[in-house]
């Protein structure tokens, strides 16, 4: 018998193929606590900026969009999750960003100084998500390729 060694492609395609599985259950769950935690700020604490919770409310629908399209697995939501992780990731940066200069105005949300608040999480994790979706296997797998 000879052993057999893995190739590259084969480590990258359990590399992308792990991604896949730790956004499949990261999302939902973090569409659970952003979700739960805007809503609890925004009717049970008075001492916060509205927008803070507003943007974690927002947080949450578009995890939840992007955990949608994850399992759906078809072309129109592929384009969906695209887009959605897409303008998540250009908001955890501009809120991320303004946090530091108007911390008043932004309040506690969970993209607050990048997401600081959730291990900085929410800050690669729209980067892993486009990974992912637009790994040609990923793409196939949707039918956005062939």
């Amino acid at each position: 018998m000879t052993a057999s060694v893995a190739q590259p492609q084969d480590r990258r395609t359990r590399a992308i193929s792990l991604i896949g599985y730790i956004l499949g259950i990261s999302y939902p769950l973090l569409a659970l606590s952003t979700g739960a935690r805007g809503l609890y700020q925004f009717f049970l604490r008075d001492d916060l900026a509205k927008l803070g919770p507003l943007l974690s409310v927002l947080t949450a629908l578009l995890y939840l969009v992007a955990a949608i399209g994850f399992f759906k697995r078809t072309r129109g939501w592929w384009y969906v999750s695209v887009c959605a992780l897409a303008l998540e990731l250009a908001l955890v940066l501009i809120i991320g960003a303004l946090s530091f200069v108007l911390p008043d105005l932004i309040g506690s949300t969970a993209w607050r100084h990048f997401g600081q608040d959730y291990g900085f999480f929410p800050l690669f994790q729209p980067l892993l998500g486009l990974i992912y979706l637009l790994w040609r296997p990923t793409r196939v797998a949707f039918g956005v390729a062939k």
